[in-house]
């Protein structure tokens, strides 16, 4: 039997079903645009979200990063939060590889950004200041909901100010299934939108990149020189087809099974558990419990990274059951481990 993994929504396996769908799959190469399940999973996704094209890449970093370079020239500026992935957990590849020079600032309890706070940071046209071209946003936004109402504002300020606007959207999905609207609806307002299918949607790999078709020329440009070329990919194309076929709405188990999990332990008094909104979880561990409990959690095949600040990701491969024996666990340990 598998472990119950609450690390990521990455760590997902392609169903019996997903695999009979690559298996299946037509190929050809795509770095020459011949690949006939690439080109419909791209045309499939942009069609789904508002947009002119759509751009296939092997991860998520990766087509966050051509978004950027294709927004941004060299020496040119966007605007980020502090928290998002595309400042933080992506290597600094934008600074790196792009050149592009990054203006973080505060993720509120939300997710969201201060507007006032974006519109302070936008630099006047001077050649002392690097040129702001960009703001980035991302939802989920560590599995909170950036509301309409907020991005529509943001919207209005990056059009207001002559600047493209960008979403990670690698949770995108969850959003849609949280607010109980269309993802076209969540993507409203952005000029590029990255898509994970590997997260929530339990593809092994891939994200897609959907923007104006002028904005994705420039992308697959971008993509060859970052590595990003592939050749008979349609087996994993197919894999992110079935997903989007198969498992979108089925996000709103996840997000009923992280609130299960969530209510139980917030009834533990040592652990602070923090709101829910979809299938992640943050919870406070005292620091001195934290290797006994993981060490605890993994002997009833539980993996989890327990930090006095943890995170557990809920997703197709936990069940209401498993949900169930992980709080178990939990009330065990702090019942009889005091």
């Amino acid at each position: 039997m598998h472990p119950i993994d609450l690390r990521s929504d990455t760590v997902t396996r392609p169903s019996p079903a997903m695999r009979a769908a690559m298996h299946d799959a037509a190929v050809g190469d795509d770095v020459f645009g011949d690949d006939p399940t690439v080109n419909r999973l791209q045309q499939t996704l942009a069609e789904r979200l508002g947009f002119e094209a759509g751009l296939f890449f092997p991860s998520g970093t990766q087509s966050n990063l051509a978004a950027l370079m294709a927004h941004c020239q060299r020496g040119d500026e966007y605007i980020v939060g502090q928290d998002a992935h595309t400042y933080r957990y992506e290597g600094g590849g934008a600074a790196v590889l792009g050149s592009i020079q990054p203006q973080p600032i505060a993720n509120q309890a939300d997710g969201s950004l201060v507007l006032a706070e974006i519109e302070a940071a936008i630099k006047p046209d001077d050649v002392h200041f690097a040129r702001t071209r960009l703001i980035a946003l991302e939802n989920t936004m560590g599995g909170k909901v950036l509301p309409l109402a907020y991005v529509a504002d943001v919207a209005s300020l990056a059009k207001q100010r002559g600047l493209a606007l960008h979403l990670d959207g690698a949770r995108m999905f969850n959003a849609a299934v949280k607010l109980g609207i269309t993802p076209e609806a969540v993507c409203a307002g952005f000029d590029s939108v990255s898509v994970c299918l590997s997260k929530g949607l339990g593809a092994p790999v891939g994200s897609v990149l959907c923007g104006s078709r002028a904005l994705v020329t420039s992308a697959t440009r971008w993509r060859k020189m970052l590595g990003g070329g592939m050749r008979q990919v349609g087996m994993l194309a197919a894999a992110g087809l079935y997903a989007l076929e198969h498992h979108v709405a089925r996000l709103a188990e996840d997000h009923r099974n992280a609130a299960t999990l969530a209510a139980g332990l917030a009834g533990i008094d040592e652990l602070l558990v923090e709101p829910v909104q979809t299938n992640i979880i943050y919870l406070h561990v005292p620091s001195s419990r934290c290797a006994a409990l993981h060490a605890h959690l993994a002997a009833r095949g539980i993996v989890a990274i327990i930090a006095p600040k943890t995170r557990l990701v809920t997703h197709l491969d936990v069940s209401t059951a498993q949900i169930a024996a992980v709080l178990a666990a939990f009330q065990d340990f702090f019942v009889h481990n005091r």
